[in-house]
């Protein structure tokens, strides 16, 4: 939906764009002083907006940091250094009276920081093995200036996300929207370190929702329920927040698809209710508390299958086993089944029931609509929790 100040600005934009072919023309006589006392005229009343846009950057520029991960290794057989470092961004949030960083997990991510929580002293983790010596160091940057280091780091790499403890109290703490609100056509903004450039902002729209089935990175993001945007997000922008126009996140940034490397107007976002959701287990309990519902689902699910089934649309979740003694089988889910709606939600494919499952607080009891034989039915389940 459409913010009312931009509303507003479009007929103005094409109003001053008249104006000023018209002025171009007629007043070429004119002193260049005059000229110019008019066009700061008019910016002044273009200025009063889109100041709107400004003050969102204003107020949430603190709330962003820049993130420098360090890596050095060195080989005992020659002794060579080695010296990786990856750039990244970050939003400052608060939980339970703490305050933490939220990025992506590849952004602080190494092979050997790869289990879920690491322990650091003053920022950084040795790691010595019988051939090797490697430290990495994690660096965070506020936009005033300041930096400090994490003396905790929590992984998930399922959804590629991290948490970083920090100690500081002087800081800036964002605030979230409620991303099931996100609307395709909204104006957000992005604010990150593309190519290492910190702190910079772009601009740009919703421009898709629910992108899952990516292929992202040889280690891959398992849970995806990606908002797409046409902000320009580049390498440097991974952790970063999206922000809409009453400055909430609405998720944190992720991801591209490139032919170039570069930005192509194509970026996805993890939403901020599942940013949330993960965050808050991994403070909680350390790794992150998944559902599940212990079923098979065909992959490969289609038109003619449910036509076959007597389906004229092709949405849903298509079940071909569920396994003794799990939640399916006590709700009397049954082989055949396609799961049209989990908790009031329309199920889009097999992969999206999955996110969606996982994503369900653990022991909740929520319906599940069900094709079966012609006729839809409604089940309860109770979720339980995922093994690790």
């Amino acid at each position: 939906m459409l913010n009312d100040a931009f509303k507003s600005l479009l007929p103005l934009v094409v109003l001053l764009a008249v104006v000023a072919s018209t002025t171009s023309v007629a007043a070429q006589p004119m002193n260049r002083d005059v000229l110019y006392e008019e066009l700061r005229s008019e910016a002044d009343l273009l200025n009063q907006h889109y100041g709107l846009l400004k003050k969102v950057v204003r107020v949430v520029e603190p709330t962003v940091v820049h993130i420098k991960a360090f890596r050095e290794e060195r080989n005992s057989s020659d002794r060579q250094l080695v010296s990786i470092e990856e750039a990244g961004a970050g939003a400052i949030f608060e939980y339970r009276g703490r305050h933490f960083v939220i990025t992506n997990r590849h952004v602080i991510a190494d092979s050997e920081l790869s289990q879920s929580t690491v322990s650091l002293s003053s920022g950084k983790f040795v790691d010595r093995r019988r051939d090797r010596t490697a430290s990495f160091e994690v660096r965070i940057q506020l936009k005033d200036g300041r930096f400090f280091y994490p003396n905790e780091i929590r992984m998930d790499q399922g959804s590629d996300l991290a948490i970083l403890f920090i100690d500081e109290e002087q800081v800036e703490v964002a605030k979230f929207a409620n991303s099931d609100e996100v609307e395709l056509g909204d104006f957000v903004v992005a604010i990150g370190s593309p190519f290492g450039l910190n702190h910079s902002v772009s601009f740009g729209i919703v421009s898709a929702q629910g992108r899952r089935d990516l292929d992202l990175g040889s280690e891959g993001v398992v849970f995806q329920d990606f908002i797409q945007t046409d902000a320009s997000i580049n390498p440097g922008n991974s952790g970063g927040p999206l922000f809409n126009l009453r400055g909430e996140v609405i998720g944190i940034n992720t991801a591209i698809a490139s032919n170039s490397g570069g930005s192509d107007g194509i970026g996805f976002t993890i939403p901020a209710n599942m940013v949330r959701r993960i965050v808050e287990d991994l403070v909680d309990y350390g790794y992150v508390r998944r559902g599940f519902l212990g079923v098979s689902l065909n992959p490969n699910y289609n038109h003619d299958t449910a036509k076959s089934l007597g389906l004229n649309t092709i949405y849903g979740a298509h079940v071909l086993k569920v396994n003794t003694n799990t939640p399916a089988e006590k709700a009397q889910i049954l082989t055949g089944d396609v799961i049209m709606r989990f908790n009031g939600k329309r199920i889009e494919n097999d992969s999206h029931l999955v996110n969606t499952v996982s994503m369900t607080a653990i022991g909740a009891e929520v319906p599940v609509e069900v094709f079966r034989r012609g006729e839809y039915k409604t089940l309860y389940v109770q979720i339980q929790e995922r093994s690790r």
